[in-house]
Order: C-alpha cells, then sequence, then structure tokens
C-alpha cells in the first residue's frame, strides 16, 4: 500500500431543500475543480430564516481532502 499526502480545503455548498442537499452541491462542484477527493467533514451547519420563521436555505461548511498527486 502506498503512503497518501492529502491537502484539505474548506468549501460551503447551500440549497434551499436539505443539508444533504447542500452538502451533494458542495461536493458535486468542487468535483468539477479538484481530482481525487477521497472524504468530507461537514464542521458547521447554519440556514437562513424567512420572516414567517420557515426555512429559506440552508449552509453546510466542509473540510474536503484531496490525495496530491505525485
Amino acid at each position: 500500500m502506498t503512503d497518501h499526502v492529502y491537502s484539505v480545503s474548506e468549501i460551503v455548498g447551500s440549497s434551499p431543500g436539505t443539508i444533504d442537499d447542500a452538502i451533494r452541491n458542495a461536493l458535486e462542484r468542487a468535483g468539477r475543480t479538484l481530482r481525487h477527493l477521497d472524504w468530507f467533514e461537514a464542521t458547521q451547519i447554519r440556514g437562513q430564516l424567512n420572516e414567517d420563521g420557515s426555512i429559506a436555505y440552508y449552509q453546510v461548511m466542509l473540510k474536503v481532502g484531496f490525495r496530491l498527486e505525485s
């Protein structure tokens, strides 16, 4: 087994739907730019409320790890 070295970046995904959608939006977009994405960690969850108190959208801050190329 080879040793891997990772770089870690922080990204924020958002969605008016669900927390899961916010995570998936962030990872899908990061995957278009970063190669070798291997893991993620949700570090913050927050959102915005409408005037009536209902949820307008979710934001999830993620740390994403990607393997550095040799």
